[in-house]
């Protein structure tokens, strides 16, 4: 069984880790005729087309910089940020072995056997946010009037921005992806049409008080999917330095995808190479790794210029509001 880890202390750039990784990978699915390595090797491949052949980021930013524009216009008493990230490599290997581990690990718990080869393949399919952008608003007091509530009046402007997101990008080459369920939105504010494609954190909060909107879309240019999430200041704040901040959930993380007692060992491959995978990630010591672009004296003290740990930020916009920022071009 090949890892991410065996290709860490060469020294080589990141662009001929991925390569020697997926290249192997696939020669081992091949070999083993492992369908799950087939779909690992491809999540692979949509990370170095997207870190070396990365022209159609610039297109696609200034597709959202247009979104930009038009909010800037139509809402020009609201300060927001816009920021983009392509997920990084450590991250995207862990999230995908993790996504196996937790699957099977579930739904062997309740019906004491594994689930079939196809129903992971199409688990694995929902893996669509290695391209992410984030759009946060907040209204500044300045701008409220006397006895209206700031929550409510954010929340308002919030779910207008939502409505309009879908149509607006798919005039531009993208396509909305349905959420197919998964937190679907009871909110009044968000309308019908629009429903179907939106996990709604909002109206459907996570037990550690995650409040945001995704959606998902398909940018028919670069043939790559690409996910969207809009807050508030106030649910940005609690899910990056709050309750539901990613520290915490990358703990939470780590102990879910931890768990192997109920799954018997050599029972089912697929669990035994994640988990395995998972736990080498999951001890890793960055300060050893030996990656060009790439140094650190710790787990936290991180000097990333190659997108290994951190990702690689794509586009960051900013407008502070009617009267403090007049210039959008």
């Amino acid at each position: 069984m090949v890892t991410l880890n065996d290709y860490l202390y060469s020294g080589d750039t990141i662009f001929k880790i991925i390569q020697n990784y997926m290249t192997d990978l696939r020669k081992e699915a091949k070999r083993t005729h492992n369908e799950i390595d087939l779909v690992h090797s491809n999540c692979l491949l949509q990370v170095q087309e997207m870190l070396e052949h990365n022209d159609f980021l610039t297109s696609q930013s200034q597709k959202i910089r247009e979104f930009y524009k038009y909010m800037a216009k139509e809402f020009p008493f609201l300060a927001f940020t816009f920021r983009g990230r392509i997920k990084s490599l450590i991250r995207t290997e862990e999230k995908f072995n993790g996504y196996i581990v937790e699957y099977i690990y579930n739904y062997y718990e309740e019906h004491g056997t594994y689930p079939a080869v196809a129903d992971l393949k199409e688990k694995l399919s929902c893996f669509r946010d290695i391209i992410a952008y984030r759009i946060v608003i907040a209204l500044p007091k300045c701008h409220l009037k006397p006895g209206q509530n700031l929550e409510e009046k954010e929340m308002k402007y919030l779910y207008q921005i939502a409505n309009a997101l879908p149509g607006f990008l798919e005039e531009r080459g993208f396509t909305a992806e349905p959420a197919k369920g998964v937190r679907e939105s009871k909110s009044d504010l968000l309308n019908d049409e629009v429903k179907p494609y939106y996990r709604d954190f909002i109206s459907n909060p996570t037990m550690y008080g995650y409040r945001s909107l995704h959606i998902t879309f398909y940018d028919n240019t670069s043939r790559s999917y690409m996910e969207v999430q809009l807050r508030t200041k106030k649910m940005d704040d609690i899910a990056e330095i709050g309750p539901a901040n990613h520290l915490g959930y990358e703990k939470r993380q780590e102990h879910e995808r931890a768990r192997r007692d109920a799954v018997p060992k050599g029972e089912c491959i697929y669990f035994d190479e994640a988990y395995e995978r998972g736990m080498k990630l999951f001890n890793l010591d960055l300060k050893e790794l030996d990656v060009n672009m790439f140094a650190a004296m710790n787990n936290s003290l991180i000097n990333d210029g190659c997108g290994l740990y951190r990702g690689r930020l794509i586009l960051p916009y900013e407008h502070l509001s009617r009267f403090q920022n007049d210039l959008i071009d």
